[in-house]
């Protein structure tokens, strides 16, 4: 399918795990793909080439592509990296917020650097970025789609990730209130939020056979998500057939948010 033919979006953290999903789902749909990373350039060109040769695949001429670094947490790093994509481009059309980091720490022992740092990069990045896309939508014909990339743990506690847990809710009403406020503007504002997804952040259960099994025990469809099982979700929510969708958190997470352990009746007395 080819639902994004010449779009231009930037995917924030996308040189690695679910955003670089997104950016190999994207180009697949034929759009130009921006993939900003914050340390690893080396892992961004790796996304990039995967990116290419996934629209090679179904348009000759390729798509077009830009490595762009920035820490998504700093306003300045932002304002540039939204400069040189739009300069470079002369149009953005879809912006997808991935960028995230967690830290695990017992809550009344957590560092407050640790704990700024987080809720900047999950949270304050993505309205950061979210403002700077919005600006730009309005200054053109056509509106534009935002896709933020939550987790479940925006609505299920997460005991020792409280720091992850909070910058997920703000994230939720984050998505929310933009959806509402400018929804009669053209710009669809949209969120994702993943289960458990086997990438590179969830290595130290994905790895370890028994603690993967208790993980996965939890989650009624019995298994851990694949993150093209997630891009699969940001590719429609960023295209024309989700052309009436707006203020959105898509639980993409195997069921996990059903509360698994209700499969087995202990509460009605039968």
């Amino acid at each position: 399918m080819r639902r994004l033919e010449g779009k231009n979006a930037l995917i924030t953290g996308s040189s690695t795990g679910i955003g670089q999903a997104i950016a190999i789902r994207f180009a697949q749909e034929g759009a130009n793909v921006a993939i900003n990373y914050h340390k690893s350039i080396e892992e961004a060109e790796i996304t990039e080439k995967l990116a290419q040769r996934a629209c090679q695949s179904i348009r000759e001429a390729g798509c077009k592509d830009l490595v762009v670094q920035a820490d998504v947490s700093k306003e300045e790093a932002v304002l540039r990296m939204f400069h040189e994509v739009i300069g470079k481009w002369g149009r953005l059309d879809i912006l997808v917020n991935n960028a995230g980091m967690q830290k695990s720490s017992i809550t009344h022992e957590i560092n407050i650097e640790d704990f700024d740092k987080i809720v900047a990069v999950n949270l304050r990045g993505a309205f950061l970025c979210a403002r700077e896309a919005i600006k730009h939508f309005l200054s053109r014909e056509g509106g534009g789609v935002i896709i933020n990339n939550s987790s479940v743990h925006q609505i299920i506690p997460k005991p020792k990730y409280l720091s992850y847990a909070i910058s997920k809710a703000g994230m939720a009403n984050l998505t929310r209130t933009l959806a509402l406020e400018y929804a009669d503007k053209g710009i669809r504002v949209n969120a994702v939020a993943p289960g458990a997804i086997v990438t590179p952040i969830n290595r130290a259960w994905i790895d370890d056979p028994q603690r993967r099994a208790e993980v996965e025990s939890h989650i009624p469809m019995g298994r851990a998500g694949t993150p093209e099982e997630i891009a699969a979700v940001f590719a429609f929510l960023a295209s024309d057939d989700a052309s009436y969708i707006t203020g959105q958190t898509v639980f993409a997470c195997g069921g996990l948010t059903l509360y698994s352990d209700f499969r087995r009746v202990w509460s009605s007395g039968e």
